[in-house]
């Protein structure tokens, strides 16, 4: 088992977003631009034309779709935790 990521090289943004996405309960008001300027520091964030982003975030790659509002849905934020995790980063 591998040493969770220390989040050191974030910004206070990035630190925080990190902590809303974590915290129980949900939180139902996580600004999607934020969250992928998270992914952006911590992986890689490719977007298509159509919208949809792909995130390479340590060996894993996954494939979002960006939500209808402004705001992370409650099941983007339980995906993005499993990514986060399996990736070694958790809140400080």
């Amino acid at each position: 088992m591998s040493t969770p990521a220390e989040p050191e090289h974030l910004n206070n943004h990035h630190r925080d977003t990190l902590q809303e996405i974590f915290r129980h309960p949900t939180s139902h008001n996580i600004e999607w631009r934020a969250v992928i300027s998270l992914l952006d520091a911590v992986g890689t964030v490719t977007e298509h034309h159509d919208g949809k982003l792909t995130v390479t975030l340590g060996p894993d790659t996954e494939y979002l779709d960006p939500p209808k509002g402004k705001d992370a849905d409650e099941q983007m934020v339980v995906d993005l935790r499993r990514m986060l995790t399996a990736a070694g980063f958790k809140p400080e």
